[in-house]
């Protein structure tokens, strides 16, 4: 018998009292968990500082736990009891109430709160995307709308605000919640994945969207309140398992993804959108098969339909434009009704159902792209124009709806990304990356038969248009691109300089003092002027290394009293060119007079030692290895440059170029992996020196080791690989697209076909 709309929306609403019921019952495990967690940080071995702090943080921990989880209960206590948790009040949430002196804030900076919350409400949609992505279409068929209330009960952003809210009114800091953060985010994140997937498993026992790929859960925590059931006298789905033993099959490939890294759970989404939109069609049409990279040629008809409308849009789209004085002027109403014509038209002259379904696909992805407000206005008609060509592919090509790495999406989302961040500055696309992808959009217009080919052509020359953007014509950029290849260049030469010179003192007696000197400051000196001199063969980076000899000469043995007396006369020159080298690197005065100091040392022992004499010959053949250093090095690409080997990047830092040298957490290799696919012209939200800002990604070094973010006003943020990683797994830097603008589209449309699945038969 089919529910009745008021039926529905009942539904909806006891899922959401449910939800919440279960979030009550699981907060006193979830502060346990936190509690162990922050017990297990404090056993770690940590410098004595670090040490000292996370053992402070356990003893604060346990005296206001009790608070904190009785602030969260209270709160969401209050909600449901006052029946504010329904779709008319979505996550109408009370602030905390100051309770005593004790339970004050210990905080007001709101923005900083504001900041932590959003981290932890991250966190729980990177672990919970896709159970949440499934809750949200069951709630909205259920209540008839496009998408969840902003601050829908479900919502993660909602038990977020409650979580620090209560933190803070329970008298725990946030810098000890900045320490926590770890063991915060995986607590909650498992918490509300399990949460949401109890509720999914308990709507499609009463058959609410039952097509909807559950996923479900294997080697659930026992002691989650989620196990079980959700509401009294509710079971759990037949062959439903709630240990941890569940049974093996998809549960188990679920479990390694959501255990997986960002990038494999990104890529893991967006196989399972499509996977979604093929098992929907399929429904509707068997024949459909998507998986083909080939496919039937488009009938005469359609493929003529298709040539026309294509001329039709580019001329309706260039004479709005004119009639603007602008073709970026031309609105988003007049594009969808447009293109809404041209899919009449179309369908109209397909031949098959398979023909009519891709049209109103492909019509569909589009309608979301357009409507998409991060795109600027300027942009969006040419991604317009795009529909046609991509139709044409989506036709003779069904494997476009069923691969996330055809080059036809690549294009769409590689474009979309690097143009979604400027809205959000308040700046205009810049003319060249404008004139680019109407050049692309052109170039894929001009050659209807090619497809993939011609899409994979035109991607592979916006990559490398990209890079050369960045670097040469991008105003924002230019300046820190050159500033961070100069670095890259500086370490890259220091590092080689060390391995050689190493290589060639090896059995050489010479003072430790000297060895170390010539290690680990000679070699950046000698980079640093071989990067600003204009070579390693200018004469200023000759005098450096004739220094190094001079120095390599002076610490060796003395035996005779000429020797003496020439160790004498060379050292003022000597220690005055040691001098200007460092301070040409950069080195601070005080540290300069400290390493001189240290050289003394090592010079007047050498007066003294009793070690071998370096022979005559030797010494030659030392000077003459140092004068042809260059051709000995390794090879740059060779070289990493990683925290061990690179002690002290700031002195790189300007006002324009920031060297990020602390914060992160220990990354995992597949943070690693996720900070070594990062794409330029991606943007990202940053949160460093007490800034919270979008940046994009400009430029990537060497085997990606080094990466340079800039901010909309052209300051330059660098990150080695490793720190990158880390602020990744911190969330501090986080990317400003939750998914690719075609998998975004193809969840709009799944929506709206999930609603209405005769639409791709008509």
């Amino acid at each position: 018998m089919a529910m009745t709309p008021a039926t529905q929306s009942a539904l909806a609403q006891q899922a959401r009292r449910a939800y919440v019921e279960g979030t009550l019952r699981g907060l006193p495990g979830v502060v346990e968990a936190v509690e162990r967690g922050a017990k297990a940080l404090a056993g770690q071995t940590a410098e004595p500082s670090v040490a000292m702090k996370r053992r402070d943080v356990v003893l604060d921990l346990q005296k206001a736990a009790p608070f904190w989880q009785q602030g969260m209960i209270t709160m969401l206590r209050s909600a449901l009891n006052s029946g504010m948790v329904s779709a008319s009040r979505p996550g109408d949430l009370p602030s905390p109430s100051n309770r005593s002196a004790a339970l004050s804030l210990v905080d007001d900076d709101t923005i900083e709160h504001e900041i932590l919350s959003s981290r932890l409400a991250l966190a729980m949609m990177d672990r919970a995307s896709w159970e949440f992505s499934d809750l949200r279409s069951r709630i909205g068929q259920l209540e008839k709308r496009e998408d969840m209330d902003p601050n829908d009960a479900f919502r993660p952003h909602v038990l977020a605000r409650i979580a620090t809210a209560s933190w803070r009114a329970a008298g725990l800091s946030l810098d000890t919640w900045r320490l926590l953060q770890t063991v915060l985010h995986e607590e909650f994140a498992q918490f509300v994945e399990e949460g949401y997937h109890e509720i999914n498993t308990w709507l499609v026992q009463r058959r609410v969207m039952p097509e909807v790929d559950l996923r479900p859960y294997i080697r659930r925590s026992t002691n989650s309140a989620w196990v079980g059931s959700v509401v009294s006298g509710v079971h759990t789905m037949p062959g439903a398992t709630t240990s941890g033993q569940g049974r093996m099959g998809v549960g188990d490939e679920t479990r390694l993804m959501t255990r997986a890294g960002p990038l494999a759970r990104g890529i893991d989404h967006a196989e399972a959108v499509l996977g979604r939109l093929n098992k929907l069609i399929g429904r509707q049409l068997p024949e459909f098969v998507a998986t083909q990279q080939v496919g039937t040629p488009a009938s005469p008809a359609l493929r003529a339909a298709i040539s026309e409308a294509q001329q039709g849009i580019a001329r309706r789209l260039v004479q709005a434009g004119a009639a603007a004085a602008d073709v970026g002027a031309v609105s988003t109403p007049a594009m969808l009704e447009e293109l809404h014509q041209r899919k009449q038209a179309l369908k109209q002259a397909a031949a098959t159902p398979v023909e009519r379904a891709t049209i109103e696909i492909v019509a569909l992805l589009f309608q979301s792209i357009l409507t998409e407000e991060r795109i600027p206005a300027a942009v969006r008609v040419w991604f317009a124009r795009l529909q046609m060509p991509v139709l044409r592919v989506a036709v003779s090509e069904p494997d476009f709806f069923a691969t996330v790495d055809h080059p036809a999406r690549k294009l769409i989302d590689r474009m979309g990304a690097c143009v979604m961040g400027f809205d959000a500055t308040g700046r205009a696309v810049a003319d060249l990356l404008e004139k680019e992808i109407k050049r692309v959009v052109q170039v894929v217009e001009a050659y209807p038969d090619t497809g993939r080919r011609v899409f994979q052509t035109v991607l592979t020359e916006f990559e490398k248009f990209l890079e050369h953007y960045f670097k040469d014509a991008n105003e924002a950029s230019r300046k820190g691109v050159s500033l961070a290849q100069q670095v890259e260049q500086r370490e890259t030469m220091a590092i080689q300089y060390t391995i050689e010179l190493r290589k060639m003192l090896n059995e050489v007696p010479v003072q430790e003092g000297v060895r170390e000197f010539l290690f680990q400051v000679w070699a950046d000196v000698l980079a640093m002027t071989a990067v600003k001199s204009g070579g390693a063969q200018s004469e200023q980076t000759k005098a450096m290394k004739r220094a190094a000899a001079d120095l390599i000469w002076s610490a060796s043995a003395k035996v005779s009293r000429e020797e003496r007396a020439e160790v004498i006369r060379r050292l003022p020159p000597l220690l005055k060119t040691l001098r200007e080298g460092m301070e040409h690197a950069g080195v601070p005065v005080e540290k300069q007079d400290e390493h001189i100091q240290k050289l003394n040392n090592s010079l007047a022992a050498a007066f003294t030692a009793k070690a071998a004499v370096i022979p005559h010959e030797r010494l030659e053949e030392l000077m003459g290895r140092l004068e042809t250093l260059e051709e000995l090095l390794p090879e740059a690409a060779d070289v990493e440059i990683d925290e061990s080997m690179v002690l002290d990047l700031s002195g790189h830092e300007s006002s324009e170029l920031e060297v990020v040298g602390e914060g992160g957490s220990m990354p995992t290799p597949a943070m690693l992996a996720w900070a070594r696919e990062l794409q330029v012209g991606s943007w990202y939200m940053l949160d460093y020196r007490g800034r919270n800002e979008q940046v994009q990604l400009a430029w990537q070094g060497l085997r990606k080791q080094l990466t340079l973010f800039v901010s909309p006003q052209g300051r330059g943020i660098l990150f080695q690989q490793h720190r990158l990683a880390a602020f990744l797994q911190a969330g501090l830097l986080v990317p400003a697209q939750e998914e690719s603008l075609t998998v975004k589209a193809t969840r709009s449309a799944l929506a709206k076909l999930d609603v209405d699945p005769s639409r791709l038969l008509n």
